[in-house]
């Protein structure tokens, strides 16, 4: 049997055929299944015996989307090839001589649901998840997709699902008009679809092709504006990239000219996004998140996670209620502890504003967020700790505290409880009571933790591989991704980005403008620049962070005195109305006063010479840096392998995606390139901020890859 006839197996039953994909996981479209889909549609139409056929995917999942091994070699710059591509196939599905039913169970995402709208009917069960999130990879659907998906559902719904990537369950499909009967999940989806597909035969339902419908089309000039307020709407939120506008024009060339065109467009569109830098970055994100999830010594060593099911968390403050909230709403059972009834009430109230909010805005119902409330329980005691699986001390960022809550953690939990620190700085080693290191670890969650999709899980040299284990299968149950890293000042994220306000400092004090630097950061794709991060986080805070970072790392630092004088001046950022910029509310405009802040700080910096770089300029002073900061990260083995740094710079930092993250984005640049640029910069200025690292210095002399 060849391989084509592997991944695509075909039953025939009283005359309808099934075709079955079957290429486990979950059943991606390999170029097997691509080669099977094809010969056995031909096979069935020119069969006299067969009067219908019905499409299913084998395990209970239909088809999840374009082949993942594809998309990373095509990441690294392979080229598209020559295989036989979906948007050739399916006109033998929609429009062949035999009418063609899918049975959907499970996902049928990216080209498995162009496979399944391209059939003249569809079956789903309830569980059953569909969607088309090509966007998310820097793409647009290439089979068909931004032509078929409006004709059934309308260009509004459509618009909305392709643009967001948006995943819908069955009865959502269903009142949509993507399927057209749905069944339990204890319903067999594929006999109801024979069943359906026996009636398409017998003439007794009416065969519909999605590419002759317009029905669920809204009028054109009521198409045109909808397309033309999600232009608006995305260009705000996608900065910098060409897809979402490439989506709507597919879109908006099928409502004006047809199907035909339309889909012609899209193929065009589709080949242009799939070489472009944006498309490259997304998928190398895509991967980089999934290597992520490995790590040597650890997920590799045949050990078996046992499931964390109780957790107590120390302290009920801001990241303390945030840690709480995002484990309730995992189904974990909390114990939030504080150390007095007030304070506990605050927090207990802090977790119970991020429920309701999830239920007023429809993330949940209000029977899943009482669900939700009812596994949390607040105390001031320890009462209980006895019986957990884990705790989480998120308690305020002090030594000595953390290391007498450690001690009395260890005398009141099990010798199998999980300790673990939300520090985001302090050594784990040091807060480890003697005979429990192998138990603690750091959990470093980012603000609001609820929300935020990282957590730097850091292990000791002590941390046993069941606990970080244990640790990663709980961030999963989250639904956050773990980025593990080696126990060092600052860990991953703060030590790499004390690069970026480091930077700004420093071009601040050779008279760049403060707004100036934001401006240029920000339209390079990050969400704000580092002055206006700074006053976010809260000035206070940076400076006080700064200290810790400027003592272990001091061979490379610069400290520019400007934040320390807003501190002092009780310009404390956003929390105080004031920082760099004023505030009101959370609306930021520039602040006259700073200039005088500013003047000062030149002089603290000894009044050097001032410098007009270009806003690139500006990007690569603050990002170089970073990127260089990354490499002796990767020297000393604080991270297992550069996407690492990418997927953690995202989802911590919100560097721009379609970038790739910074080690993505430099590599673009070339290792000699930054390398060169930083030791020019170190010459001609004498800052040791720019000094280059060894492993950049290496990489640049054999022209390496920075991904290497």
């Amino acid at each position: 049997m060849s391989d084509a006839e592997q991944a695509v197996r075909l039953e025939l039953s009283e005359q309808i055929a099934t075709l079955i994909v079957d290429n486990p996981p979950v059943n991606a479209l390999s170029a097997a299944v691509m080669s099977g889909l094809e010969e056995r549609l031909r096979a069935a139409h020119a069969d006299p015996q067969v009067v219908a056929i019905v499409l299913a995917g084998a395990a209970a999942t239909f088809v999840a989307g374009a082949d993942i091994s594809r998309l990373q070699a095509i990441g690294s710059g392979a080229p598209l090839g020559s295989g036989r591509s979906l948007a050739a196939i399916l006109p033998l599905v929609e429009s062949g001589e035999k009418p063609t039913v899918a049975a959907i169970d499970g996902f049928a995402l990216g080209g498995g649901l162009e496979l399944a709208m391209a059939c003249n009917a569809r079956v789903g069960s309830t569980r059953c998840r569909v969607g088309l999130p090509e966007l998310k990879l820097g793409l647009i659907p290439g089979a068909g997709g931004t032509q078929r998906l409006p004709r059934l559902v309308g260009v509004q719904r459509a618009v909305d699902m392709m643009l967001g990537s948006t995943q819908i369950d069955g009865r959502q499909a269903r009142e949509l008009g993507i399927l057209d009967e749905l069944v339990d999940p204890g319903s067999n989806v594929v006999e109801r679809a024979q069943l359906v597909a026996r009636e398409l035969a017998d003439g007794r339902r009416e065969l519909r092709r999605a590419l002759e419908r317009d029905d669920r089309l809204e009028p054109l000039d009521d198409a045109r504006r909808i397309i033309a307020d999600a232009r608006a709407a995305a260009a705000k939120k996608h900065r910098n990239v060409g897809y979402p506008d490439a989506c709507l024009d597919a879109v908006l060339e099928g409502v004006e000219k047809g199907a035909k065109a339309g889909f012609s467009r899209e193929q065009q569109l589709f080949r242009e996004l799939l070489v472009s830098d944006a498309a490259r970055g997304l998928i190398h994100v895509f991967f980089a998140t999934r290597a992520a999830a490995k790590v040597p010594g650890v997920t590799d060593a045949g050990l078996t996670a046992s499931p964390i099911e109780r957790v107590g968390v120390l302290g009920g403050g801001t990241m303390g209620s945030g840690i709480a909230t995002a484990l309730v709403s995992a189904g974990v059972e909390v114990r939030l502890k504080e150390v007095d009834d007030a304070a506990l009430e605050a927090g207990v109230a802090r977790v119970r504003g991020n429920v309701e909010r999830n239920v007023t805005q429809g993330r949940i119902t209000r029977e899943q967020g009482d669900a939700t409330l009812a596994r949390l329980r607040g105390q001031t005691d320890y009462a209980g700790f006895s019986d957990l699986d884990m705790v989480i001390e998120a308690a305020t960022e002090k030594v000595e505290l953390k290391q007498q809550i450690f001690r009395e953690l260890a005398e009141r939990t099990s010798d199998r409880a999980i300790l673990a620190s939300n520090t985001s700085s302090i050594d784990i080693e040091h807060l480890a009571p003697e005979g429990a290191a192998g138990r603690v670890l750091g959990t470093h969650f980012f603000s609001p933790a609820h929300i935020m999709k990282l957590v730097e899980v850091v292990r000791s040299a002590k941390t046993s591989p069941q606990t970080l284990l244990d640790t990663l299968g709980l961030a999963k149950k989250m639904k956050k991704t773990a980025v593990t890293v080696v126990n060092c000042p600052g860990f991953l994220i703060n030590r790499v980005f004390m690069r970026y306000g480091q930077a700004a400092g420093w071009l601040i004090d050779r008279g760049v403008d403060p707004y100036r630097v934001d401006r240029a950061l920000y339209d390079f794709g990050m969400p704000m620049g580092p002055n206006r991060m700074g006053d976010l986080a809260g000035l206070d805070v940076s400076v006080f962070a700064a200290g810790i970072m400027d003592a272990a790392y001091p061979d490379h630092a610069y400290r520019s005195a400007l934040r320390g004088l807003l501190v002092e001046a009780g310009r404390l950022g956003e929390k105080s109305g004031s920082g760099h910029y004023r505030y009101e509310g959370r609306k930021a405009e520039e602040a006259p006063k700073l200039a005088g802040f500013v003047a000062r700080a030149r002089e603290l910096a000894g009044s050097p010479e001032p410098i007009s770089p270009s806003d690139e300029e500006i990007v690569q002073m603050a990002l170089f840096g970073v990127v260089n900061e990354a490499c002796r990260a990767i020297e000393e083995g604080i991270v297992v392998r550069p996407g690492d740094i990418d997927v953690a710079a995202i989802l911590g930092m919100g560097f721009p995606a379609y970038r790739g993250g910074p080690m993505k984005w430099a590599d673009g640049i070339g290792a000699r390139a930054v390398h060169d640029a930083l030791a020019d910069w170190r010459t001609r200025y004498g800052a040791a901020l720019f000094e280059p690292s060894r492993l950049l210095a290496g990489k640049a002399k054999s022209s390496a890859s920075l991904l290497d």
